[in-house]
């Protein structure tokens, strides 16, 4: 047994026991109030998933394991003369719940490149799509491909004991998240660069290495890569990727068709693919007003006439928080730190200031700020990725950390298959003026 998963193993099995002893004494006890508007609106806010990586809280932010992310900025491991934390050091403190060391780090990245190797059959299927169908389709099918690897199925054709089923797991978990960088790349040099590939360079890190056979060989975009991929990893369980990993994986499906049905998630406008909505919108915006330096007063006007028009402002708004997301911070840093002379970024820090106030002005907007989506399209263009189409993939290579990293200990913890009651109208309409003569 290899030392994350005995680590893993023992941390899991003791809180399985610990999760068991809570449900005997407090399983019965309510937890929330659900209102009729919870029922239609999409289960908002209604508490009723165990998700272990991950915390959203409404103010705070994102916590992984108990650490924001200027916490984890500071504490996880670096690159070589590097400065943005590596999402292996993220992923095994979503997997234990501990702050791994630079060794450990360092163990988790030679892991992943020893488990990497994509059979021919996966490229064979992706190439055997037109070149044109969007990425993520391609990127899901490419994961599907996968499936007849998948040591979790395999092992339960033959009579895998439910107290097994983690083991299995966590090995299929090592071995998708060690190739989907590889077959991301593969997707966007086939697509956007003639089929021309990059081969992996196995010295680098795993992020590091994802921006190499991308065809990116400057610090900078590796840099912004590791950033990219940790702040991207994980949001609670409630977000519809995450959620529907989870759901998949309830039934028992393995981690290839469970991480296959979360990206077809995340590939819905209201999700994922809101990163590839907020550069079409701004770059719509650059080519109405006719300059790339457009004053705050100009972009006001431009967010009104969006506004009026009915649409929304893409990259603004978030289901939970109440304050500017930390991930959009996280990266508006790093262009700080980094990047001084993009028109787009530029646009993007006046939109900051100039979008919040009149969505304020409203009353209708719960959260004015910018989600993570309102930033990270400017900085990969910065750096040359101008295919927006893509950047979803990009989204999907890092949440495959935090929702595969979740069915890892729904597995260990044995959560069962996931049903939720649903009624119809009619019910909820007899059930209220029940209710109500009461």
């Amino acid at each position: 047994m290899d030392i994350l998963k005995e680590i893993f193993f023992e941390k899991s099995q003791a809180q399985a026991k610990e999760l068991k002893e809570f449900l005997k004494q407090y399983g019965t006890q309510q937890v929330d109030d659900v209102t009729v508007d919870q029922v239609v609106g999409g289960m908002r806010d209604i508490t009723s998933m165990l998700w272990e990586p991950s915390l959203l809280d409404a103010e705070e932010g994102i916590r992984f394991r108990g650490f924001s992310i200027p916490e984890l900025k500071e504490k996880l491991p670096t690159a070589q003369n590097g400065n943005e934390p590596l999402p292996e050091g993220l992923f095994w403190l979503m997997l234990t719940g501990d702050l791994p060391t630079k060794e450990q780090v360092k163990w988790l990245t030679e892991a992943w490149v020893r488990r990497a190797h994509v059979p021919d059959h996966v490229f064979t299927a992706i190439e055997a799509l037109p070149i044109d169908a969007h990425p993520m389709t391609q990127f899901s099918i490419g994961i599907m491909a996968m499936q007849n690897t998948s040591v979790f199925a395999q092992r339960y054709t033959m009579g895998l004991n439910k107290s097994e089923y983690w083991d299995a797991t966590y090995e299929d978990t090592m071995n998708i998240i060690a190739r989907l960088p590889r077959i991301a790349a593969f997707i966007y040099n086939r697509v956007y660069r003639n089929g021309v590939q990059t081969l992996p360079d196995i010295s680098l890190d795993w992020a590091g290495n994802f921006a190499h056979m991308l065809g990116f060989e400057d610090n900078g975009f590796k840099e912004y890569m590791r950033l990219f991929q940790m702040i991207h990893a994980d949001h609670e369980g409630g977000n519809a990727s995450a959620h529907t990993t989870h759901l998949t994986g309830s039934t028992l499906s393995d981690p290839y068709l469970s991480l296959s049905a979360g990206m077809n998630a995340l590939a819905g406008p209201l999700h994922g693919l809101a990163n590839q909505e907020v550069i079409r919108w701004i770059q719509k915006m650059v080519e109405t007003l006719g300059t790339s330096k457009p004053t705050r007063e100009q972009i006001a006007e431009y967010v009104k006439s969006t506004l009026a028009s009915g649409r929304v402002v893409p990259g603004y708004g978030h289901a939970v928080l109440r304050k500017p997301d930390p991930r959009y911070m996280a990266q508006r840093q790093f262009a700080e730190d980094n990047v001084q002379d993009s028109d787009l970024v530029k646009i993007v820090w006046k939109i900051f200031d100039v979008v919040p106030p009149i969505l304020s002005s409203l009353g209708k907007v719960k959260n004015p700020w910018p989600n993570v989506d309102a930033h990270s399209g400017s900085l990969l263009i910065h750096y040359g990725m101008k295919e927006y189409n893509f950047y979803t993939v990009l989204f999907g290579v890092s949440r495959s950390l935090g929702v595969l990293a979740a069915q890892c200990w729904a597995r260990a913890l044995m959560l069962p298959l996931e049903r939720p009651k649903s009624v119809t109208i009619n019910w909820l309409k007899e059930h209220v003026t029940k209710t109500t003569e009461d």
